[in-house]
């Protein structure tokens, strides 16, 4: 092979020193005309183009959070790379990754503070912005603010976010609504996201929040309506260890549970269909097969007291026979729900074969380490809090919680403490004013929603009925409601009377409502400090530092709230004042570092910036065959006490995990009501079923995010969209994904215009045959149909798939039901 490669080396050189011969000779003899032949110009050095740069950034493109090179020459950003020593990146991005510098130079960018001139609102009124300096914008807010808070009114002022990064931008809004006078400050946009999976594992291992995964040392995934190819966080490194699970020995098997064939099913060993809705009766028939066959972990789950005794179908078990250790309220499990939940029971719901769900639940079960994990494809229906208890319970019964190769939770990172106290600036109004006795806009917390984190869908209708009253003013960072909002329509009508802050650098839907523009900078031009999501679980922070100055009159949120504050009549603008700047609250962020550095060196906040990223391994805590231990510096070897687990790891109010929810219970009255779930099970994991929305449709609505998704901002960017929808050719455009049959029994053909309809309105769309999706399902992805956000964007594609989603929330997790509507169709 050498021989061959030295061979056809040298015969190009050959080739190559003749042709360059034969051509200097023609020009030196004057020939000219010779075919195949021209003048070579002289060799000349490249001009120098100016130092390059190279700077620590994050992208910002989706919740992944990858650590980023941001290479800068002659002050123009030209190319991003992951970077090498960033543990999420690896040196790798994902194909949306290098598109940042397409944010940066948008030219539909807002360029500076703007005001509303135009003072009618709508989809069809051009604001008239005109544009004004940043202290007439930031007095005006102020002034503004002031008013409300001189007239007792301070809770009519609202904040809502979208993707929050850190403590120097989400997190700095709260103390500014305790200071301030405001329970909704800040609203987050999570019941609109992922709020559905949180819930169940608060319901079950007392953590509210998403799941850390050592996918490294992982054998089995049971993936159960979670885009994991697509768009599961975080996704550059999932997708890093697709290839390392799919390639180690032994290979990790797994089985993709869905409703449409997605990248993330065609690359699985198992592929099965689901009916939207259903994926807990399956996930309760994994179980009760796991038990029969009495695959689960007995070390980590308890065993009968008589080890003769065993779970068998339709044949309760004596409350006291079995001995449970880690899991409370296993034999209740088994004797009010399990025992009947056999996989003839669930292929009547879900329309996955019986015999399927066997063979999936001894594969999961006789497998270790195995991780069932599922996002809002299960849980973003009416019982998807349910659904998900029961997805997450398979973990606890193969042992797979804080185990090697297991699941477990983020460890926060080892910040340093602000320069100022909350509590030494609040004057008597923020203690005690008459906003203390409001409720949130959303009813967070009250009778209507005592369980959720947030509800911002929830806002626009509460709003328009003034109960539990109006708002006045409200500000809006890294969302856009009026766009991505559940039914947008009743968002367009509701602010057309509220004064609106919008601070996107883009020109979205809810900017053009705006009174106040103070546009964001991108997140190449800010400073700013991210710590990660749920990744492996050891303490992760990174830094976003600005790869150019801000190249147009733009401020950074943290520092436009900060600046507001400085405004804020009384103590609270001392509070501000002294906080002086993002860079100084991060600097003492950093601070925290010089007593704990990170594995890489980063000891404050200089060393910060030039690593980009502060992190701690390994996982703190770990169980090892039913047994927890601390790490010790070199081992897992100091075992932990019951209280120490309930503390650390497992929440809930036994120190276990509850396949009977003790949480569940201190709100059963409130879930008799809602779900018809009598009280004395209302704690239990079990099958709820979903109530469809979308009146008389007959084909059920899925709306997915794609890998090209950036997080609702990519649909401005002409390279995104040429490549969104690969699959089914999708250029220029977003298909709707169609079963040829189910399109054929209408009278529609590959190509042809329709239209969807539910029961609050209709969009059109371009179909397109897919004949590996489940009948009864249409698929839409979700981005486009915008009628602002850019000139690409405006106006392109099908129409907008939220102004045909009801606003239905999950009781118990408040997430909007986005994957539970049912739509018709016809030729448009």
């Amino acid at each position: 092979m050498k021989l061959f490669q030295t061979l056809i080396n040298r015969r190009r050189f050959l080739q190559s020193s003749a042709a360059v011969g034969a051509s200097a000779g023609a020009v030196a003899t004057g020939i000219t005309g010779l075919k195949g032949f021209s003048p070579v110009s002289e060799a000349r050095a490249q001009a120098p183009r100016g130092e390059t740069t190279i700077t620590k950034n994050v992208c910002a493109q989706c919740p992944a959070r990858c650590g980023i090179d941001v290479y800068t020459t002659d002050g123009r950003v030209h190319a991003i790379y992951g970077t090498s020593d960033n543990p999420i990146s690896n040196g790798k991005l994902c194909p949306k990754g290098h598109l940042g510098s397409y944010f940066l130079y948008d030219p539909d960018r807002f360029k500076g503070p703007m005001k509303r001139t135009n003072p009618n609102k709508g989809r069809d009124e051009d604001p008239g912005f005109v544009p004004i300096s940043w202290e007439e914008a930031l007095d005006t807010v102020a002034e503004r603010l002031n008013d409300l808070r001189r007239r007792g009114e301070s809770h009519r002022f609202s904040m809502f976010y979208g993707r929050g990064w850190g403590s120097s931008d989400a997190g700095i809004q709260y103390p500014f609504g305790e200071l301030y006078g405001t329970p909704n400050a800040a609203i987050g946009h999570s019941s609109m996201c992922a709020d559905g999976s949180k819930k169940a594992k608060q319901a079950t291992d007392g953590n509210s929040s998403y799941s850390s995964y050592d996918y490294r040392n992982a054998n089995y995934l049971l993936i159960i309506g979670a885009s994991f190819l697509e768009a599961f966080r975080p996704y550059n490194n999932v997708m890093q260890m697709w290839g390392h699970m799919r390639t180690k020995s032994p290979k990790t098997r797994v089985t993709t549970v869905d409703v449409r064939m997605s990248p993330t099913m065609a690359a699985s060993d198992r592929a099965l269909y689901i009916k939207p809705g259903t994926d807990g009766a399956f996930a309760l028939a994994i179980a009760h097969v796991i038990l029969t066959e009495g695959l689960w972990d007995r070390e980590f789950v308890g065993d009968f007291t008589n080890p003769n005794r065993q779970f068998v179908g339709g044949r309760r078990i004596p409350a006291n026979s079995f001995n449970e250790k880690w899991v409370h309220g296993l034999a209740d499990w088994w004797n009010e729900e399990l025992l009947e939940r056999t996989p003839e029971w669930a292929e009547e719901i879900t329309g996955i074969n019986a015999e399927d769900i066997r063979r999936t639940a001894i594969e999961f079960g006789s497998t270790r380490p195995a991780v069932a994990l599922f996002e809002r494809g299960a849980t973003g229906h009416s019982n998807g809090t349910y659904n998900g208890m029961a997805i997450h319970s398979l973990n606890a019964l193969v042992g797979s919680l804080f185990a090697e190769g297991g699941i477990g939770y983020q460890v926060a990172p080892s910040y340093g403490a602000l320069p100022v106290e909350v509590s030494d600036y609040m004057d008597d109004y923020a203690k005690n004013g008459a906003w203390k006795d409001q409720p949130r806009i959303d009813m967070k917390g009250t009778d209507r929603w005592p369980m959720v984190g947030n509800m911002m869908q929830e806002c626009a209708i509460n709003h328009l009925n003034a109960d539990p009253y109006t708002l006045d003013t409200a500000m809006f960072y890294y969302t856009n409601p009026i766009w991505s909002a559940p039914n947008p329509q009743v968002w367009e009508e509701a602010l057309k009377n509220v004064f609106i802050i919008d601070t996107s650098p883009f020109p979205g839907e809810t900017a053009m409502y705006a009174d106040i523009v103070l546009p964001d900078c991108t997140y190449l031009e800010r400073t700013q400090d991210v710590p990660t999501y749920p990744f492996e679980g050891w303490p992760m922070a990174e830094l976003r530092t600005p790869a150019v100055e801000p190249i147009h009159d733009t401020k950074m949120y943290g520092d436009v709230i900060i600046e507001l504050g400085k405004r804020i009549d009384g103590p609270m603008g001392d509070y501000y004042r002294e906080l002086g700047s993002v860079e100084n609250y991060i600097r003492h962020l950093a601070a925290g570092f010089a007593d704990d550095p990170g594995d890489n060196g980063v000891d404050g906040f200089e060393s910060w910036k030039e690593k980009g990223v502060w992190y701690k391994k390994p996982y703190k805590w770990r169980q090892i065959r039913g047994e927890f231990y601390e790490w010790d510096g070199q081992r897992y070897s100091r075992q932990m006490s019951a209280e120490e687990v309930q503390e650390h790891l497992l929440k809930t109010p036994s120190g276990k995990f509850e396949v009977r929810s003790g949480f569940l219970e201190e709100h059963a009255a409130y879930i008799e009501e809602e779900l018809g779930i009598p009280r004395e099970r209302a704690g239990l994991v079990q099958w709820v079923a979903p109530v469809y929305t979308g009146g008389d449709g007959d084909l059920h609505f899925i709306t997915p995010k794609t890998p090209l998704h950036a997080e609702g901002r990519g649909a401005n960017i002409p390279q995104q969209m040429m490549v969104h929808q690969p699959i089914v050719g999708g250029r220029n455009t977003v298909y709707l994904e169609v079963h040829p049959e189910t399109a054929k029994a209408r009278g529609i053909n590959n190509g042809d215009r329709v239209r969807i309809s539910s029961d609050i309105g209709s969009i059109e769309a371009e179909c397109r045959f897919v004949a590996s999706h489940r009948p009864d399902t249409l698929v839409l992805p979700f981005e486009y149909g915008h009628w602002a956000q850019g000139r690409w964007a405006k106006g392109r594609g099908p129409g907008n798939s939220s102004e045909i989603t009801a606003n239905i929330s999950d009781p118990i997790s408040g997430l909007a039901s986005y994957y539970t509507g049912k739509v018709k169709l016809e030729r448009a």
